[in-house]
């Protein structure tokens, strides 16, 4: 049986495109980008031209964007550099960020680098922006707010320019995740008030080890690697060129469909929803996936049983690929903190799908069919 996958949010299939602009500099333009002969400076335009390509479709300057190898990396950068050079005491996140900023955010509060504190959460899964105004008109210290554009989990979406113009007020760093949104949405940094945003390529389509860390020019940050100086000195070690350059590709291909591929897998999120809810008896969905939601996700609670406790075990076995939570902590499988922190109902089983322009109503056909036979 062909596999059916269902968690893009996770990791996506790498675009054929993207793999034909990589393979030359994996293959002839192997030359080192901090070479100073010819062979180097072919690989050195080479990323320069993608960091110029990232910069005009997220509407930043060429000098904002720097590559790192992922998501985890410019979380982790983000934060690390608002406490070390930009005065920031007091972080001010919320409990179903992604484990990149969470566990980054702990390890420094156990240090004593930080105190910490969360925003509520409204009863659909949003973040409380009038609970954040009041915790940052409360502090006295500088603060950094973390809190991502989209959740990964049950894809509610953040209105990012009110939450920027709420830590404006009050002097705040502003640090968004947007991993599941580059690549997918119009992302406008120059409108967007946010110090630091982050994207993995792949996200979209685009090879894996591989992300961005916006910095506005607006703030000045340190190296947070040591060594040869590249990446205009903040991060040193030599480039991941291929990836650098399917970064800069699969985002090109994502802008010039998106709405395309936005309307399409859009219509495949609302066609599973009303096939189970008109198939599966009980089944409930998480957040608000209506409304102020990632069209790419959709997270479904079925009703506990002994035979939907090993929901996402039978459809492994029958070659469906989902998730129960973030894929980063799936191997520890704790369940998921988002879905604790919004909806601890022990009789529900939550199972998380998401959606990619390589999916079909075919292949939903066939997942709601199993989950007929599993439930």
């Amino acid at each position: 049986m062909q596999r059916i996958y269902l968690d893009n949010a996770a990791t996506t299939a790498l675009d054929k495109e993207v793999l034909e602009a990589m393979l030359p500099y994996m293959t002839t333009h192997f030359g080192n980008p901090s070479s100073i002969y010819s062979y180097g400076r072919e690989s050195r335009l080479a990323i320069e031209n993608a960091r110029k390509t990232v910069a005009r479709i997220l509407n930043a300057n060429p000098g904002e964007i720097f590559f790192t190898s992922g998501g985890t990396e410019s979380d982790n950068m983000a934060i690390s550099t608002s406490i070390r050079d930009l005065g920031c005491r007091h972080i001010i996140t919320s409990p179903i960020e992604h484990h990149a900023v969470l566990h980054a955010v702990e390890h420094l509060d156990h240090e004593g680098a930080i105190t910490t504190s969360f925003v509520k959460l409204l009863p659909d899964g949003h973040i409380d922006l009038n609970d954040l105004e009041e915790q940052l008109a409360s502090r006295k210290e500088r603060c950094l707010v973390s809190l991502m554009h989209a959740n990964n989990e049950i894809g509610n979406l953040l209105d990012i320019y009110t939450a920027g113009e709420i830590c404006k007020k009050y002097n705040a760093i502003f640090h968004s995740d947007t991993v599941q949104t580059v690549g997918h949405y119009k992302i406008d940094l120059r409108k967007k008030p946010v110090h630091f945003a982050t994207g993995a390529g792949h996200k979209f389509h685009g090879p894996k080890g591989v992300g961005i860390l916006y910095v506005n020019d607006n703030i000045k940050v340190r190296p947070m690697i040591y060594g040869g100086g590249q990446e205009r000195n903040m991060r040193a070690g030599t480039e991941n060129l291929y990836g650098i350059v399917g970064f800069a590709k699969a985002l090109e291909i994502a802008e010039a469909n998106m709405e395309k591929d936005a309307t399409y897998i859009q219509s495949l999120k609302t066609y599973m929803i009303d096939q189970l809810n008109k198939k599966i008896p009980g089944v409930k969905f998480n957040g608000d996936y209506l409304g102020k939601s990632l069209y790419t996700v959709l997270n479904v609670s079925f009703p506990k049983s002994e035979k939907s406790e090993m929901i996402l075990f039978n459809l492994d076995m029958s070659n469906i690929c989902a998730s129960g939570g973030s894929a980063c902590s799936s191997g520890a499988d704790v369940g998921s903190h988002v879905i604790r922190a919004i909806n601890n109902n022990p009789n529900l089983v939550p199972v998380r799908f998401s959606f990619s322009k390589c999916n079909t109503t075919a292949e939903i056909d066939t997942v709601i069919e199993k989950l007929k036979e599993i439930i």
